[in-house]
């Protein structure tokens, strides 16, 4: 062998080769810890995603499936009952959704305020959350039902006439509102550990500084609870997005039909003031077996849920001043 014909590899390229190494291994890691995740995600999230999207341009019906192109969604265009349900739909993000987070912040506030007998009464305002929704809902349809329920015939005595919410269709969704804002231990629970990890220091140093109540309020409590507030708005309009339990239950009992062999219940009752989007959406897909229309409802559904969470977030982010930061 020639002298200087053999080659020992330079320091520096040893050093580089081991760090090359050292990156693959730990991105290798990465990806075994993220496995778990990236499987469920795709297995739960992107396949089906992308399953609505291909049998939403088909004609699908569990046995037969024809691609038809855009047919499903000029159909959609001219849905006169998704329309409706659309608007149902939106009327309960619009009116429920921002009066359940008043009213649950109204009472994590109040309680806050209380000294004594304190945990009976939170115990007490979370119970009708832990009610199964039908059964809160069928109790609720009799309670205020003009014929059985106590608080009509309690209101007449008192000189004033109670609504017949679940049989007018003009107060059907403030029926339903009521019964939502009577279950609202959810976001009164989270409300209130909100409201009472709020610092005390700064409300003294708010008060000594010469600051009344409101404007405690407006400058301390709300930037410090705005998370615990976009959460719940966020989650009040997905719950609100996906309503049907309580709407088909309550239109079920005001009617009062039942499920029977050989009868089908058309949801809405009454005159289509209850019928919201996921009940068409379920009416479509499970009892008229049109799997490609169904689907693209679904996605409509699923971008409405994106566009008021985006929205939502930007909003909320402004109120807290983290875009100014």
């Amino acid at each position: 062998m020639a002298p200087g014909s053999l080659r020992l590899p330079l320091p520096g390229a040893r050093t580089g080769t081991a760090a090359a190494r050292a990156r693959r291994r730990r991105r290798l890691r990465v990806l075994a810890f993220l496995s778990p995740w990236l499987a469920g995600f795709g297995l739960f999230f992107a396949y089906p995603l992308a399953a609505t999207v291909y049998f939403s341009f088909t004609r699908y019906d569990l046995f037969s499936l024809e691609f038809t192109g855009l047919d499903n969604y000029a159909y959609l265009l001219h849905d006169r009952e998704a329309w409706t349900a659309m608007r149902n739909t939106l009327w309960l993000v619009a009116v429920l959704v921002p009066l359940r987070v008043l009213f649950g912040l109204g009472v994590a506030q109040l309680l806050t305020r209380i000294r004594r007998g304190g945990n009976l009464l939170r115990a007490v305002l979370y119970l009708p959350y832990l009610i199964p929704p039908v059964s809160a809902t069928v109790a609720f349809v009799f309670l205020l039902n003009p014929g059985t329920g106590p608080f009509p015939a309690l209101a007449e005595r008192l000189g004033f006439t109670l609504p017949d919410f679940f049989n007018d269709a003009a107060w059907a969704k403030p029926g339903l509102t009521l019964l939502a804002l009577w279950a609202v231990g959810d976001v009164m629970i989270i409300m209130l550990a909100a409201l009472l990890n709020v610092p005390a220091s700064l409300y003294e140093a708010a008060a000594i500084d010469g600051a009344g109540a409101w404007s405690r309020f407006r400058h301390i409590t709300l930037p410090s609870i705005s998370p615990v507030l976009a959460f719940s708005a966020v989650t009040g309009v997905i719950e609100a997005l996906q309503y049907f339990t309580q709407p088909m239950v309550a239109g079920k009992v005001a009617s009062g039909r039942a499920d029977l062999p050989g009868t089908q219940y058309a949801p809405g009752y009454p005159d289509g003031s209850t019928l919201t989007f996921p009940q068409w959406l379920y009416d479509q897909g499970f009892r008229q077996f049109n799997m490609g229309y169904a689907c693209v409802l679904a996605l409509v559904m699923f971008a409405t849920a994106m566009l008021f969470t985006l929205v939502l977030l930007r909003r909320f982010r402004a109120f807290s001043g983290e875009e100014a930061r």
